[in-house]
């Protein structure tokens, strides 16, 4: 027999369970509240001010610079502000502000269901009272801890003070730009004025700055501050906090800045310091006020030594009436480090980083990397291409041809030993379009070169432009056996107590050139430097090359507008570049000479204290003597010889045809000469240059 159930008795039994559930959370949930309460009750009020100082430290611990969290500070009381810039204030950062107790549910509830639509956060619900808190004891940190704290430290805000003394502190403290910490520090700079006399359009302009300092600051986007101004004055006007006839006044009016106050230049590396701030940002995710006031210790790559050397050597080098620019990267090759940095003549005048932000055609020295990608695609240094006149016919039927320095070529083979030492272009646009073009643009890519590069024939020629920064870091790979580098800032940060919060990984580095390759192309690049092929041919490093001291590897590149020289040791890598910020025409007989004496000059000082390290071969290469013009095995007879490394089996097997001893066979080159005059007549190198 089936049991009925009573219908009444199914249907109270989980109303029951659910009544009694209700009321466990509800219980629960009073509990914690009242334990929050009497947490913040006895941690008693915070203090409305924190002044930190961040710290740099440069490689041996010396102190490089600091960020005062109270420079450019101001307090003044609500009373001493602008009533516009308070209302501007409230409506765009928390219209609600005198109706909560520091949290703004209606809000939170807003932006949950923005950002479950868009599957992604997309819009902030923190009150003034958790921004004040966060700024002032915490950081950005996104993890469920920090918003822990914050949530209490907001509580105990809004526990023990009047809710204008919170709007007075944060509006004193918030971030405008510029070193400006609060409303009257940013009326001063701005507009030269104190905080009770800026009118409604000023206002809403230093109200549109605290969401991207950087992006909204009026010296440096004023096109983006007007924009986010003009949206400001409309929210007010739609919210009846100004009139139709107040809108189009603010809307209308002239906004006149004040002259921008003078740079406050770091006494050591101003240029590399802005970088560190970068990387911390983006390290950290913090804006630049959370790390300038946030008490942190960072701790760089940078040598100060180096940097003084790099300093006084531009100051020494560069004509003090010339108003071109340099920027100039330091780095090791091992780790990455940047050990040296200027990016420009004077930060005071523009503290602009040319080093850095600056993109520039490279011109040929690009080049490495196309002969990196033909070293894996089959050529080897003896590997040899007619240099003459070439017309290079593109798929959109236009005509391409490129010319060599002052219109000399070879018209006639040469090896690729030769085109490095002699920045022959016929041959590298010829090898170019023979691997294809992508192959160039994906060679450079891999080895860390991250801006725009066209796939196209000239691309060989450095047609592209790029910072020095990510030059020399990509140079390093051929330094430090194909390693991957980034070049980087930062070492390690740690909080106000001390505690690690970053520190960079070492080891597990990647292999992302072949190291056979890349010794036997920075053996290929000690070319440029080779004074004992000056008799017969003028390699591109032939003005500085007695200059110096030790074995270096490197490459030149000189555009109209542009001059670089970047090479290395196996203990650091520097690149030089010069040039004018208008991209004038630089002077060929003055202006493209700064970056190779520079970088000379630089490279022996810093070398001078440092144990003598030459490249070593890998063991997959073999070194034998080769006539350089042929590409063969040198002979005894050979005029001219040079020692060059290949990858095991790629080696010539043949001995030099070019010359015998006594006379020549007939149908067979002439004898080398036995004087200086002849060498010249005869050698097609004497023709090209001479």
């Amino acid at each position: 027999m089936k049991l009925r159930i009573p219908h009444i008795l199914y249907e109270n039994k989980p109303l029951k369970w659910i009544s009694l559930t209700t009321a466990s959370l509800i219980t629960l949930f009073i509990t914690s509240l009242i334990g929050v309460l009497l947490y913040c009750y006895i941690a008693g009020p915070p203090l409305l001010k924190n002044d930190q100082n961040t710290i740099f430290y440069a490689q041996d611990k010396s102190v490089i610079g600091e960020e005062h969290g109270g420079e450019n500070r101001y307090w003044v009381e609500l009373e001493e502000m602008s009533p516009a810039f308070i209302s501007a204030t409230l409506l765009t950062e928390d219209k609600r502000f005198y109706d909560h107790f520091g949290f703004d549910v209606k809000r939170i509830v807003a932006a949950v269901i923005q950002d479950i639509k868009a599957m992604a956060k997309v819009q902030g619900a923190s009150t003034i009272t958790q921004q004040y808190a966060r700024n002032l004891y915490l950081s950005h940190e996104k993890t469920w801890t920090r918003k822990i704290k914050e949530a209490l430290y907001a509580a105990r805000l809004e526990m023990f003070y009047e809710k204008d003394k919170i709007l007075e502190g944060y509006l004193n403290t918030i971030y405008y730009g510029h070193g400006a910490y609060g409303i009257e520090a940013a009326s001063r700079y701005y507009f030269d004025k104190h905080a009770d006399e800026i009118n409604l359009a000023e206002a809403a302009l230093l109200t549109s700055i605290p969401k991207g300092p950087s992006y909204y600051s009026p010296y440096a986007n004023l096109e983006n501050a007007k924009a986010r101004q003009s949206l400001i004055l409309h929210h007010m006007k739609e919210n009846n906090v100004i009139t139709e006839d107040q809108y189009m006044t603010a809307s209308q009016q002239t906004i006149k800045l004040a002259p921008q106050s003078e740079t406050v230049v770091a006494e050591v590396a101003p240029y590399f310091q802005d970088r560190v701030m970068q990387e911390a940002t983006r390290i950290l995710d913090l804006d630049t006020e959370s790390i300038r006031s946030g008490g942190y210790h960072i701790y760089t790559s940078l040598k100060i030594p180096m940097q003084e050397e790099l300093e006084k050597t531009v100051e020494e080098k560069i004509d003090p009436k010339s108003d071109i620019q340099i920027g100039a990267v330091s780095i090791n090759p091992e780790t990455g480090g940047i050990l040296a940095m200027v990016g420009g003549r004077s930060y005071t005048d523009s503290p602009y980083n040319r080093a850095v932000q600056a993109k520039r055609m490279p011109g040929s020295t690009f080049k490495p990397f196309l002969y990196y990608a033909a070293l894996e695609n089959g050529y080897t240094p003896a590997t040899t291409l007619l240099s003459k006149p070439t017309y290079f016919e593109l798929e959109d039927g236009t005509v391409y041809e490129p010319s060599n320095y002052n219109g000399y070529y070879a018209y006639e083979p040469i090896t690729l030993a030769q085109a490095i030492a002699l920045s022959d272009n016929v041959y590298a646009v010829k090898t170019n379009v023979f691997l294809g073009e992508e192959t160039l643009v994906e060679t450079a890519e891999r080895m860390g070169i991250s801006s725009d590069l066209p796939a196209v024939p000239s691309l060989a020629l450095g047609t592209a432009s790029v910072s020095v920064q990510e030059m020399v870091g990509a140079y390093s790979l051929f330094a430090n056996g194909g390693v991957e580098v980034k070049p980087h800032t930062i070492e390690k940060i740690t909080d106000s107590y001390g505690h690690v919060v970053y520190e960079r990984k070492k080891g597990n580095e990647k292999q992302v050139i072949d190291r056979d390759k890349a010794f036997v192309l920075a053996h290929l690049m000690t070319g440029m430097f080779d004074e004992s092929l000056n008799d017969y041919m003028t390699v591109t490093g032939s003005s500085i090359a007695n200059q110096l001291t030790r074995t270096y590897a490197g490459k030149s590149g000189t555009t109209n507008t542009d001059s670089w020289m970047i090479g290395f040791s196996p203990q650091v890598a520097t690149g030089i570049w010069t040039g004018y910020d208008e991209n004038k025409p630089i002077v060929k007989t003055v202006d493209h000479e700064y970056a190779k004496d520079i970088w000379a000059t630089y490279m022996e000082s810093v070398h001078k204290d440092r144990p003598y390290k030459t490249f070593s071969p890998t063991d997959g290469v073999v070194g034998v003597y080769i006539d350089p013009d042929s590409g063969q095995l040198a002979t005894p007879y050979c005029p001219h010889q040079r020692l060059a490394y290949f990858e095991e089996g790629s080696e010539p097997t043949t001995y030099c045809e070019h010359h015998f001893p006594g006379d020549a066979p007939e149908g067979s080159l002439p004898n080398p000469p036995d004087s200086k005059e002849e060498k010249e007549k005869k050698s097609w190198l004497y023709d090209l240059f001479f």
